[in-house]
């Protein structure tokens, strides 16, 4: 038996502002585009014999999606992390991420554009969807994939192929392979 324990309105608030934390918080390495994601980012320093360790934490996020009808949940919790400022946000986040990711495909839930957008800061990471250059002449080509690292082959002055294939979400900076003809 499943017991109620909140209201059905306390709980669209919780996750409202758990999905909040994702797309404009701590948990902002969990972001992931097109997908309504909910989460919140632990850090907690250790103890020994009654005493703070220091620089001993275990980092954690609890992240899930989608965020205003949860299917899948996730736990990351990793102890002690080495090298890498000790934040759930910065070390678990991320490997989060990668599980939802491949959470979606396994689960084939839809993308939806209902949720809230990342606000982006200085450094941080982002991503494009790839347009779809083939057919174009290589300027338009070149306008079009503006946030990305353009290599060419072949010769002449239409793309024939591209790689990655139009419509993959791509972090800015990676390079398309245009192959170029005609």
């Amino acid at each position: 038996m499943v017991r109620k324990v909140i209201s059905e309105n306390t709980s669209a608030k919780v996750r409202y502002t758990l999905e909040s934390v994702v797309a404009n918080g701590t948990g902002r390495n969990a972001y992931i585009a097109n997908y309504r994601v909910g989460g919140k980012t632990g850090t907690a320093q250790k103890v020994e014999d009654g005493k703070y360790l220091v620089g001993n934490y275990i980092t954690s996020f609890m992240g899930f999606l989608p965020a205003d009808d949860p299917e899948v949940v996730v736990y990351i919790a990793i102890d002690n992390a080495k090298g890498v400022t000790q934040y759930g946000g910065t070390i678990a986040a991320p490997i989060a991420k990668n599980v939802l990711n491949a959470a979606i495909s396994a689960l084939e839930i839809e993308e939806r554009y209902d949720g809230m957008t990342k606000e982006y800061n200085y450094g941080d990471k982002r991503y494009y969807t790839l347009a779809n250059v083939v057919g174009m002449e290589v300027k338009e080509a070149i306008a079009n994939l503006k946030p990305f690292k353009v290599e060419f082959s072949g010769s002449g002055n239409k793309v024939i192929y591209q790689s990655p294939t139009a419509n993959t979400y791509l972090q800015e900076g990676e390079v398309v392979r245009l192959m170029l003809g005609g």
